[in-house]
C-alpha cells in the first residue's frame, strides 16, 4: 500500500481584482459570489478538500474582512487529526510592509511552512471556476521527480496570448515559460493548441524554499509566481507540465470534463454564470460526486406567488418572487422581486430587491441592491454608463447597497 505523501495546500487569495470592479469595491476578490450559493474561493477549497488535502493555509491580504469571516464559518474542521482550513493575513513579519507579489506572500509565511515541514506544497489560486483532482497532480509530480509541475490547460492557439504560455516537451519538461506572449507556443501532440497557466502549482518543499529565499534577495525581482518563480525553475530545468485534460473528476460529463474559467473581468464573470443556467449546463454545480461545499443558510426554501415564473434560471434559497418573470439568469439567496417586475440575461447576489414593474437585463446586481419601483437597467446603456460600470461586453455591473 502506498503511503500518502505529507502535503501542505497554500492558496493565494490576496488579489485586488481590479478588473471586477466594482464587485471588489468592498471584498477581496476570492470572496465574490457565485453561482447563487458560493464564494469564488469555495471552488479551489472544495476541490482540495474533496481530494483529501486538509491542511490549507489561505494568505489573504486587500479588503479580506468578509473573506476571513467565510473561511472561519463555512470552512471549519474538527482539527482532531490535524486538520485546518486557516486564513492567515499579511502579518508583516519581515518589517512594516505588505506583500509585494505572490511569492513574497509565501516568503513572509515561511514561518507556516516550518510548522508543517510537509514533504509536497500545493500553491493554487482563489479566483477560478472548475473542478478537479489536485491528488492527480500530486502524483504525476512525485512520479516525474520535477522540482515543480505548473497545471496546464489547452487553449486555441490565437486566443493564448491572454495567458501566461507554457512551452513544453514530448516528455512534458517546460522549456519556456512566456508570460502573454504575442507568438504562442504550440503543444507537442497540437500545433493548434497551446497550455495556458491555470496558476496551480506543486513543488517540492525544498525546492520551493530554496527558490523563494533566492527570489527574496533579488532587487530587480516583481517576486511573483507565475513571472519569476516558475520561469527561475524553468531555467534550472525542474519544471513540467501537468495536461488538465488528463484530470478526471468523479462525476463529471463529458460536457463539463475540463471545464476551467478565469472570471477576472465583468464579462467573463458574466460569462461563467451564463455556462450554469442551460438545461444541460456547461459547468454542472449538482455533480455529488465532487461537490462544491458553500455556505449553508438557514434559509426557508424559494416561493413563487401570483404566477411569479423563473424559467433557465438558478434560484437561492430565501428567494421570493411575486408576479414576476426571471429568465436566463442566476438569483442568490434571499432575492425579492415583486410584481411585474422582469429580469433577464442577469446576476443577483444576495438580499438584492427589485421594485414593480422594474426591467433588469443583462446586468449583475451586487449584495442589498434596492431596485425602485419602474426602474430600467440594462435596456439603455447610454444612460447606464453615467451612473454604473458597463463593461466592454454591455453588461452593467451596480455595485454593493446602491438604491436606484
Amino acid at each position: 500500500m502506498r503511503t500518502q505523501p505529507h502535503v501542505l495546500g497554500i492558496v493565494l487569495a490576496g488579489g485586488e481584482g481590479k478588473r471586477l470592479y466594482p464587485m471588489t469595491a468592498d471584498r477581496a476578490k476570492p470572496a465574490v459570489p457565485f453561482g447563487g450559493a458560493y464564494r469564488l474561493i469555495d471552488f479551489v477549497l472544495s476541490n482540495l478538500v474533496n481530494a483529501g488535502y486538509l491542511r490549507l493555509c489561505v494568505l489573504t491580504q486587500y479588503k479580506s474582512h468578509s473573506l476571513d469571516r467565510h473561511i472561519s464559518q463555512t470552512w471549519r474542521l474538527s482539527g482532531f487529526g490535524g486538520e485546518y482550513i486557516t486564513p492567515v493575513p499579511a502579518q508583516q513579519r519581515l518589517g512594516p510592509r505588505w506583500y509585494t507579489g505572490s511569492a513574497d506572500a509565501i516568503f513572509q509565511s515561511m514561518n507556516l511552512v516550518y510548522d508543517e515541514d510537509p514533504e509536497y506544497i500545493v500553491v493554487f489560486g482563489a479566483d477560478h471556476v472548475y473542478r478537479m483532482d489536485p491528488e492527480q497532480m500530486v502524483q504525476q509530480h512525485i512520479d516525474s521527480g520535477a522540482g515543480v509541475t505548473v497545471a496546464g490547460i489547452r487553449v486555441p492557439r490565437e486566443e493564448a496570448s491572454a495567458f501566461g504560455c507554457i512551452d513544453s516537451d514530448a516528455s512534458g519538461n517546460i522549456t519556456q515559460f512566456l508570460e502573454k506572449p504575442s507568438d504562442p507556443p504550440g503543444t507537442p501532440d497540437d500545433p493548434t493548441m497551446t497550455f495556458a497557466s491555470m496558476g496551480n502549482y506543486v513543488f517540492t518543499t525544498k525546492v520551493l524554499i530554496d527558490t523563494i529565499r533566492a527570489d527574496s534577495e533579488n532587487t530587480d525581482s516583481d517576486h511573483d509566481m507565475g513571472g519569476n518563480i516558475i520561469p527561475a525553475l524553468v531555467d534550472a530545468g525542474m519544471a513540467s507540465v501537468y495536461d488538465f485534460k488528463d484530470n478526471i473528476v468523479p462525476g463529471a460529463t463529458e460536457r463539463d470534463k475540463g471545464y476551467w474559467r478565469d472570471v477576472g473581468t465583468l464579462d467573463a464573470f458574466y460569462d461563467a454564470h451564463m455556462d450554469l443556467v442551460s438545461v444541460h449546463p456547461i459547468f454542472n454545480l449538482y455533480n455529488k460526486r465532487w461537490p462544491i461545499r458553500g455556505a449553508a443558510e438557514n434559509l426557508a426554501p424559494a416561493k413563487f406567488v401570483q404566477g411569479g415564473l423563473a424559467q433557465e434560471s438558478i434560484v437561492g434559497a430565501g428567494s421570493i418572487l411575486s408576479a414576476a418573470t426571471v429568465r436566463n439568469s442566476v438569483l442568490s439567496s434571499s432575492v425579492m422581486i415583486d410584481a411585474g417586475a422582469t429580469v433577464e440575461g442577469s446576476v443577483i447576489m444576495p438580499g438584492v430587491r427589485i421594485g414593480k414593474n422594474a426591467v433588469v437585463r443583462n446586468a449583475i446586481l451586487d449584495k442589498n441592491v434596492v431596485v425602485g419601483d419602474g426602474e430600467i437597467i440594462g435596456v439603455d446603456l447610454e444612460r447606464d454608463k453615467e451612473r454604473f460600470a458597463v463593461s466592454a461586453g454591455g453588461v452593467v455591473a451596480v455595485g454593493k447597497g446602491i438604491w436606484i
